[in-house]
């Protein structure tokens, strides 16, 4: 379960930002995992709850966004809606697809508490 190491990751950089930024607290954190991005969503949200406590995440919300993947098709030149890695295109079947969005995980904001 890679989720746990992506939930380790996003723990480090939330830290990080919380000792250059001088704040003690996140009460709400909101992340992007594209659904090309290979991210089991309950299991990130799973594994940050686990590592939570004793940290600045510790009380935090945590909202996930899933934006749609996108993809270039090579054989028909449209721009189609992926929602997994492998489908084939939703135009014309063909299977030459290059991702184009949706595959990122990222940290979008925090709402921090600096008392």
């Amino acid at each position: 379960m890679h989720e746990a190491s992506l939930a380790g990751g996003i723990l480090k950089l939330v830290e990080d930002a919380a000792r250059r930024e001088r704040f003690r607290r996140v009460s709400a954190l909101r992340l992007e995992a594209g659904q090309l991005a290979g991210v089991e969503v309950r299991a990130l949200r799973f594994a940050l709850e686990a590592i939570a406590p004793g940290t600045v995440l510790q009380g935090a919300s945590i909202a996930i966004d899933e934006p749609d993947g996108q993809a270039w098709c090579l054989q028909c030149a449209a721009t189609v809606l992926l929602s997994r890695r492998g489908d084939p295109c939703p135009q014309c079947s063909g299977h030459q697809l290059q991702p184009t969005g949706g595959t990122e995980l990222r940290v979008v904001d925090l709402l921090v508490d600096d008392e």
